[in-house]
């Protein structure tokens, strides 16, 4: 088969350079309905906090698990999803998440009880571990060099318009009910509807992972060199067959990758994985999540209505995902490293300035701080100018590394270990934030402005530059 493929002359006409783009845009799309999931998955709960905490009778320690406990879930999908998808293909694991996905969908909505709750947030948590790491596998592993970039962009463009959506849906559910505590259609409370919302979403997923190819890296890997070769052809025309013996070259056939291959060096793993580990914890130790599973109660906590908070909320997501086309549009002609830290100085300024304005607020009888007049102002501006530091920076090119720094006979081994710890991270994040809350806005943003500040010396020191580089000279 490899003598084959080595010999082989195309006798197909050149295939159009523009119709090949199409093509990969459009499983790369198909790809990104993942990421499309894992924003709306991890989001959707931000307009249901407040009526779960007075339907369950929730503590803060409690409400804090419910809300992360989708979190625990990704990262032990994140850690399988690799394993699984060297083993069974990238396509597979698309189905799968998109089968997890329809399930907490479902059982979430019919929730009787706080930790029945959790249970299905955290069934949703596996489907987006996987969707996590099988979606920037599977787009930088079918995308040209001159297009993975953006492509792998589509990623982050894909999860925060998926933010976008389910902030959306909860505002407009709210709206319509008068609260998300108010019943509405079938009698079903408002809260309720925001969790059904999910499934249309996850059955075209599921539809979509069907009918795209698998990754031609993937089919070397087994040994299926002549499909293969056969997908190249859609991607890369007449370079196909000098393509396939690339990715030979780069790899062991029908070798599949354990974790004892990213074993090196004196700390455990090899410097890139843990380089990747760090990347994606940094992403989620500046707190934009925060901004994101929070911000309805943050803002209410500061004086605004709840209908006001979820609209403050639906705007910072749009400007989530204008900021994320920025990056899309420059990732490929700046490069990686020098957005990551320019965002990393923007995060840094706007984070401490929250935390400055948070921490000097007067309090009110319950001990929360009242953010009044020009202080309200400049902190709402301040939140809205993190989201755009971060919405070109660590926020769709995190991502765009992780789907291409690793060499090929690692890739989604080293890409679901990263996975899995920025999962953790956000988990960390996400789960201490009510109690952080407790002990002042100030100290909690603070953390996060110095989790911004570490980052400027981490991206300046140790990523290299990926920018027009084949994924087989990683």
């Amino acid at each position: 088969m490899a003598d084959v493929i080595d010999a082989s002359v195309s006798r197909r006409p050149p295939a159009d350079r523009e119709t090949r783009t199409g093509r990969v845009i459009g499983i790369s799309v198909v790809a990104a309905l993942g990421g499309f999931l894992f924003g709306f998955d991890t989001a959707v709960i931000n307009g249901t906090v407040a009526a779960l905490k007075a339907e369950f009778a929730a503590s803060s320690l409690g409400l804090g698990l419910a809300v992360s406990s989708a979190l625990v879930g990704s990262a032990a999908g994140a850690f399988a999803a690799g394993p699984f998808a060297d083993r069974y293909g990238r396509r597979r694991a698309m189905m799968l998440a998109a089968a997890l996905f329809i399930i907490s969908a479902i059982g979430s909505g019919l929730a009787f009880s706080l930790w029945d709750l959790s249970f299905w947030r955290l069934v949703g948590g596996l489907g987006v571990g996987f969707a996590s790491v099988v979606a920037p596998t599977y787009i930088a592993e079918v995308a040209p060099a001159y297009l993975r970039g953006r492509l792998a962009s589509l990623q982050q463009l894909a999860i925060v318009t998926g933010i976008f959506v389910a902030l959306l849906g909860d505002f407009a559910i709210a709206l319509y009910a008068g609260s998300a505590s108010n019943p509405t259609w079938l009698g079903l409370t408002a809260w309720r509807w925001m969790f059904f919302s999910g499934l249309p979403p996850a059955l075209l997923y599921g539809i979509g992972a069907v009918f795209i190819s698998e990754s031609p890296r993937f089919l070397v890997a087994k040994g299926r060199e002549q499909e293969a070769l056969g997908v190249l052809r859609d991607i890369e025309g007449d370079a196909a067959p000098s393509k396939v013996v690339e990715i030979r070259r780069s790899l062991r056939t029908n070798y599949t990758p354990h974790l004892a291959d990213l074993k090196g060096g004196r700390f455990g793993f090899l410097p890139i994985v843990w380089v990747g580990i760090v990347l994606a914890m940094l992403q989620q130790f500046v707190g934009i999540n925060v901004i994101f599973y929070y911000s309805s109660v943050l803002w209410q906590a500061v004086g605004f209505s709840e209908h006001n908070s979820l609209a403050i909320t639906v705007i910072t997501s749009v400007t989530n995902i204008l900021t994320t086309l920025v990056a899309i549009a420059f990732v490929d002609r700046v490069g990686r490293k020098p957005l990551l830290i320019i965002g990393s100085v923007g995060m840094a300024l706007t984070l401490g300035l929250m935390a400055y304005l948070f921490g000097t607020a007067p309090l009110d009888a319950a001990g929360k701080p009242v953010l009044q007049g020009a202080a309200g102002t400049t902190a709402l501006i301040a939140a809205n100018l993190y989201v755009v530091f971060f919405g070109f920076s660590w926020g769709p090119v995190v991502w765009v590394l992780l789907g291409e720094m690793f060499p090929n006979s690692i890739r989604a081994l080293a890409l679901s270990i990263a996975a899995m710890a920025q999962w953790l991270a956000n988990f960390l994040v996400s789960a201490t934030f009510p109690s952080l809350q407790a002990m002042g806005l100030g100290w909690a943003y603070g953390l996060y402005a110095a989790a911004a500040v570490f980052s400027v010396f981490f991206a300046a020191k140790f990523i290299r530059e990926t920018k027009g580089r084949e994924l087989e000279q990683m």
